[in-house]
């Protein structure tokens, strides 16, 4: 077994479900007295939340490429990025270490395009909704993206910075998901692509109108495939 890497801490919920996911992952293939083989990075979120400036990126792109160093000299073959937003300073982290790092925007599109999806909804932060960074790598798969609405980036952003990255999943914003994910169907969209590692806390992937593509446990199950190949 290769053993794979994480950054992770942004936010530790999201981390314990890439953990979780992962060792699920691993017992379904190997059996239940197995155990998945990684190493994880916890970094102070606190630090790296509703970044704006260019030097707020900066900052957090020079915290992750070191994260990402220290998780390849503790063995790592490979790394993941723990969070959605982070990925915008992917090909900076990318370069400070000479294992591979999974980028989970890549992952995300290669699920959609086994799907046969070709028109879809992107839900996650202000800045994975509205900058390219993301957005792109589903677009050069030739899958559509609905555009953002603003509105929705509103409450989408306030729900995830105010409630899921503090831990919490209220029937409030259980249910504003819900009907924007009813809306999104009646725009056009043929499923929904969950773009924030915390969005599964409220949202059920299973009993939904369209099919819900959740990037964390996507992300994860790559990793178990690179650990595992």
């Amino acid at each position: 077994m290769r053993k794979i890497g994480l950054i992770g801490g942004l936010t530790w919920y999201s981390t314990k479900t890439y953990y979780e996911h992962i060792q699920r992952g691993v017992q379904a293939r190997l059996g239940k007295q197995a155990s998945a083989s990684m190493v994880i990075d916890s970094l102070d979120s606190s630090n790296l939340m509703r970044l704006s400036s260019a030097e707020d990126w900066s900052r957090a792109a020079g915290e992750l490429a070191e994260s990402a160093k220290r998780l390849e000299g503790a063995g790592a073959t490979a790394i993941l990025i723990g969070a959605n937003s982070m990925h915008k300073v992917y090909d900076d982290v990318a370069a400070a270490v000479s294992v591979p790092i999974l980028h989970i925007a890549e992952c995300v599109a290669e699920r959609m395009v086994e799907k046969g999806v070709k028109r879809a909804a992107l839900l996650g932060t202000r800045n994975v909704m509205l900058e390219s960074f993301y957005r792109q790598k589903l677009i050069a798969r030739d899958i559509e993206l609905l555009p953002p609405d603003m509105a929705r980036v509103e409450t989408l952003d306030r729900i995830i910075y105010d409630e899921l990255m503090l831990g919490k999943a209220s029937r409030q914003a259980e249910r504003e998901l819900k009907s924007m994910i009813t809306v999104l169907e009646q725009d056009g969209a043929e499923a929904v692509v969950l773009g924030c590692t915390e969005l599964e806390m409220i949202v059920d992937v299973d009993a939904n109108v369209l099919p819900i593509f959740d990037c964390t446990a996507i992300h994860a199950q790559r990793a178990v495939e690179w650990m595992l190949s």
